[in-house]
């Protein structure tokens, strides 16, 4: 059995079930939330009942870097998992245009560093899945909250690098898709996914991560 955990904010949240026994039960519809992470992981198990994968969703809305490690241990480290993919960012951003409570770029640098640095300390063998943070112009994503996200993607892909992550760019797989369609029809406010960015960023996640299986 390999456990696979996924980690973030409110795009890994996505209205997961906060019982943990539930998570478990295969029979409830969405024990994994409505958005990227149940996608890829109905496809994981759908494609690989011989592996017996055990799939966590320990993603909570609003949270920054800061507060996905001040939770690390309880969350991340007790669980054992074998792979950890992980979506941080976007509200590190957010959180100092909405309340001046921002993490600033050689902080959060700092922080997710010793976050992945401790996580190998304690699990050698574990891997990482590192998704860049992302978002598409809205009435909510100005110029400038675009920008500020961009420092923080480009810090993620650098500790992909390091820790020899993969590396999800996602701020370029929806680039991209919004050539097609307007922005609001994969990121419904410019950060959080619509039902088509759900499945976009589960079709090039699953990839990933069974490559690692």
């Amino acid at each position: 059995m390999k456990t696979i955990l996924f980690q973030g904010d409110s795009i890994t949240d996505a209205n997961r079930t906060k019982d943990f026994e539930m998570q478990e039960n295969i029979f409830v519809t969405h024990p994994f939330g409505c958005g990227y992470v149940n996608a890829t992981a109905s496809r994981l198990l759908l494609d690989h009942p011989e592996k017996n994968l055990n799939v966590i969703n320990r993603g909570i809305s609003g949270h920054r870097i800061v507060d996905l490690y001040a939770r690390w241990k309880v969350d991340a480290l007790n669980l054992n998992p074998d792979i950890i993919s992980i979506l941080i960012g976007v509200n590190d951003v957010w959180h100092e245009y909405a309340r001046q409570n921002g993490v600033e770029p050689e902080r959060f640098e700092q922080v997710y560093d010793m976050l992945l640095s401790w996580s190998r300390k304690v699990l050698p063998e574990v891997k990482f899945v590192i998704g860049q943070p992302f978002c598409l112009r809205s009435s909510v994503v100005t110029d400038e909250f675009y920008e500020d996200v961009q420092v923080l993607g480009a810090i993620t892909e650098k500790l992909a690098k390091k820790y020899d992550a993969l590396f999800i760019p996602y701020q370029q797989i929806f680039n991209e898709a919004a050539k097609t369609r307007e922005n609001t029809y994969y990121l419904a406010d410019g950060v959080h996914p619509a039902l088509a960015g759900a499945q976009l960023m589960a079709r090039h996640l699953t990839p990933a991560i069974e490559s690692l299986l």
